[in-house]
């Protein structure tokens, strides 16, 4: 049962004169101040702290320290500075989602007009005094432009109207009032912070303030947000390096130790071989191509990245969720359809519900017209002005329909006319049964395909002695009670649809092409939001409301969850992420907020409100789905050069690494120098920056593109150990071929035989397992054929070379390179037979894309966003 004003007054121990300043003191002691909750502030050491539990930054850190021990200064120098830049990032980072909440907070920040007595004898005062000093109990008044500042309980209002955006995300004010209300308008006489006040005045007194408002449950603060898809891969790559780097060096001592009697002289050696299996430049090519991704978006779309890794989350969404208003369609009805009471098309009932429209937003004041209103006036034209208005008595609370008086000044008739629910409209007019349930009957069709109806019904009143004719004047209030509204003539429907918003419909269709889900999460009634769906050739294939629960949302296939609060919306992420999907959500609302925070990848258009831009990883020109789509290909780019980069430089160490320990286990001596390991990791790593200005082709941009560490572990090691096998496989054949004084059991001609022929598979490797277009497939080099190029020529130079002799290698006889050419021409037809096959077993799966792979189904009408 409701609460009535009296028993919520008693509970809450207060009056209509409001409490004293002794007893709303005491309160603010015991309730605490009347803000949302905040999270407990880091400082910046401690944000430091764990930036460095980071697995990535752990593996950084482990690497500058491993550099240092074999007193690679320059490479420790360098890895060291950029764990300190990883640090720098991730507490700004931090300190930035402190700054939304406090934004956030700042929202119900300012004054309220509050009663308070000095003491329980006088008289109360009108103060105004700071939203944080109100306590429950208190009364507050409200006017036009306030923002409610707790959650309160309507004593007396006059016309009261607020929008409650900031929990529905529907700009439509709804009307409340004092008086109790049966359901389901029982929360009609309650108005909770975040609202405004659209039009009318209010005394209230405050029911809850603080942690336990309503605004405080919709924004809860997050304990910590859900690491994204880019957080996920990147750690997960991680914790496989990791292991790997404490794996190796143990097996080469043992190696060492058992079968050669080698043991601490072989650590430099075993420390040389972690270092070389370490992809040292992935921070320099995740964060290269990321920036060139998102100074491209900048320069070309107005789209802003505000945070790097979301544009590689970006280029891994496979589920977009959208609100309906505003960004699938434009943020107002528009007349469809004006029909007659026989069903067929009449500009009649168009013509009075305009003419009703136009006096009531003279005669009631509102501040701005009702959104149907609008459109009435919009259709019909210039309408209305021909009759003289008489009274109005709008929409109100347990009102579903609104009348106006008007006059034709030319015959003396006094016309009434009634627009409003079809139910509550015909209950009005003289019809018999069988005909009303006839109409509603039509009126129920109309609204499951989606349209909003709105019935009109009009009558002609006898002569009233207040309008004896045009120009007369009186107390219009008088002319017009809810008691006129019967006997009237039904007149007929007017529906309604929302505009499609410019460009939507092709948007749609090309995220789709993209391998995009779009769900549509919306306040609004799920027929109006299933019909938007269909017009925009999008065909839902569920239609649910909240209410019905937040279960999994089918995958592949569109759904729209209608009457979503903002909880809703986030609780509706979270489900989506914890299913395994990287999850984009589009808002522009305070609303939006819990959502925005909740996905992997939030994006807001630049007129949203301050506190949904700051919580935006993604700041659009505009609320533009087009801009989704290039920002979507722009972060497949990236993220495509990344793991090529990966697939690339992890395969090849690992089959490096591989060849080395067998080496190792078979060799008299040591199968390369630490020094030697250290200068060709270097030239590799060098020659792998090209990765970041790579333009991969478009079969690695038609699905989305997520590092899935599990399928690339699979493939780095299928690869590395047909690496290793080509290693060994080189050695055996120059063991056999080459005798005499150039034969391989001569240390030097050993390490430099080895130093060439690795730089030669790994340049075979760049080429031949990058993602998008492949030599072996016709597609030009780029820039990594010309980086790859460059090594090999490098690898063939550098033994020869006075550096060559100061690393402790030599030349090599020309046999040597006729056996090496045979032996690589091998090795690159079993590479691409491999790659072919690997990208056949890729196709159609669900992860074809965790390695980078290109694979993946043929996409039509995308074409526009790959260039």
């Amino acid at each position: 049962m409701t609460d009535t004003a009296l028993r919520v007054l008693r509970r809450l121990e207060t009056g209509p004169r409001g409490l004293t300043e002794a007893e709303a003191a005491a309160r603010l002691a015991a309730v605490g101040e009347n803000i949302p909750p905040r999270s407990r502030a880091l400082s910046w050491p401690a944000r430091w702290l764990r930036a460095l539990r980071d697995p990535f930054t752990a593996v950084l850190l482990t690497l500058g320290l491993v550099s240092a021990f074999v007193a690679s200064w320059g490479t420790a120098a360098v890895i060291l500075a950029l764990v300190a830049v990883s640090c720098v990032l991730r507490a700004t980072g931090e300190r930035r989602a402190d700054r939304s909440l406090a934004t956030l907070r700042h929202l119900v920040a300012g004054t309220a007009t509050v009663l308070r007595r000095p003491d329980d004898t006088a008289d109360p005062r009108v103060r105004e005094l700071p939203v944080t000093d109100l306590v429950p109990g208190d009364v507050v008044r409200l006017a036009p432009g306030d923002l409610v500042p707790a959650d309160i309980r309507l004593l007396r209002s006059r016309g009261l109207t607020v929008s409650q955006a900031v929990f529905t995300g529907e700009s439509s004010p709804v009307s409340k009032a004092a008086a109790d209300l049966p359901e389901p308008r029982a929360e009609d006489h309650l108005c909770f912070q975040g609202s405004v006040v659209t039009a009318g005045t209010a005394t209230a007194v405050v029911v809850h303030t603080g942690a336990r408002t309503r605004f405080a449950a919709a924004h809860p603060v997050p304990d910590h947000r859900v690491p994204s898809a880019f957080d996920r891969s990147v750690h997960g790559i991680a914790r496989v390096l990791v292991r790997f780097m404490l794996l190796t060096p143990p097996l080469v001592l043992m190696a060492g130790a058992v079968l050669r009697g080698r043991g601490l002289e072989t650590l430099p050696f075993a420390v040389a071989v972690a270092v070389g299996l370490t992809p040292e430049m992935l921070p320099v090519i995740v964060t290269t191509c990321l920036a060139r991704g998102a100074a491209g978006l900048a320069r070309t779309r107005q789209v802003v990245v505000r945070r790097l890794p979301a544009l590689h989350d970006l280029g891994a969404v496979d589920v977009l969720c959208v609100d309906k208003t505003g960004t699938l369609t434009q943020d107002r009805p528009v007349a469809a359809r004006s029909l007659g009471p026989d069903g067929h098309d009449d500009p009649e009932a168009l013509h009075w519900a305009a003419v009703a429209a136009w006096w009531t937003l003279h005669l009631a004041e509102l501040p701005t017209p009702d959104a149907l209103d609008a459109a009435l006036l919009d259709a019909a034209g210039p309408t209305g002005e021909e009759y003289d208005g008489l009274a109005a008595l709008p929409v109100e609370p347990g009102r579903r329909l609104a009348t106006t008086l008007v006059a034709d000044p030319l015959g003396g008739r006094r016309l009434l006319i009634t627009k409003g629910a079809a139910e509550d409209v015909l209950d009005r007019c003289d019809l018999p049964g069988g005909e009303r349930r006839r109409l509603l009957a039509r009126a129920g069709r109309e609204a499951a395909a989606g349209r909003r109806v709105l019935a009109v019904a009009a009558t002609e009143l006898p002569h009233h002695p207040l309008y004896p004719g045009p120009g007369a004047t009186g107390p219009r209030a008088s002319l017009l009670t809810p008691a006129d509204e019967h006997g009237l003539t039904f007149r007929g429907l007017v529906t309604f649809h929302d505009e499609p918003a410019p460009g939507a419909a092709e948007s749609l269709r090309a995220l789709t092409a993209l391998g995009i889900t779009v769900h549509v999460l919306t306040g609004d009634h799920p027929g109006t939001a299933a019909r938007v769906c269909r017009d925009l050739g999008l065909e839902p294939g569920e239609v649910r409301t909240a209410a019905d629960g937040t279960g999994p949302l089918p995958a592949g296939a569109t759904t729209v969850v209608a009457r979503c609060t903002p909880r809703d919306k986030a609780d509706l992420v979270t489900a989506l992420r914890a299913a395994g999907h990287t999850v984009g959500f589009l808002g522009d609302g305070v609303n939006d907020v819990p959502a925005l925070l909740a996905a992997d990848v939030g994006l807001a258009p630049r007129g949203a409100v301050p506190v949904a831009r700051e919580s935006a990883d993604v700041v659009l020109a505009a609320k533009d789905l087009t801009a989704i789509g290039h920002a979507v290909v722009a972060g497949r780019r990236g993220s495509a050069n990344i793991a090529s980069y990966l697939r690339v430089t992890l395969s090849s160490n690992l089959g490096n690494v591989l060849a080395m320990l067998a080496a190792a286990l078979l060799l008299p001596f040591l199968p390369m120098l630490p020094v030697q390991v250290l200068a060709q990791n270097l030239c590799f790593d060098a020659a792998q920056l090209a990765f970041a200005h790579d333009r991969p082709g478009a079969p690695a941009l038609r699905r989305p593109t997520v590092l899935r560490p599990p399928a690339l572990l699979r493939f780095i090691t299928a690869f590395g150990v047909l690496n290793a096998v080509a290693d060994l496989a080189t050695f055996a054949v120059l063991a056999l071929a080459l005798r005499g004084p150039d034969a391989l059991d001569d240390q030097a001609v050993f390490h430099s035989a080895w130093f060439t022929e690795n730089l030669l598979t790994q340049a075979l490797v760049m080429l031949l397992l990058r993602g998008g277009r492949h030599l072996a497939e016709g597609g030009r080099p780029g820039p990594v054929g010309w980086s790859a190029a460059l090594l090999a020529a490098v690898g063939l130079a550098l033994p020869p070379s006075p550096l060559g002799a100061a690393l402790g290698m030599t030349a090599l006889p020309a046999g040597y390179h006729l056996l090496l050419t045979a032996v690589l021409g091998v090795y690159a037809v079993t590479l691409v037979l491999a790659r072919r096959r690997h990208d056949r077993r890729g196709t159609g799966r669900t992860d074809g894309h965790a390695d980078g792979g290109t694979t993946g189904c043929t996409v039509a009408q995308s074409g526009k966003l790959h260039r």
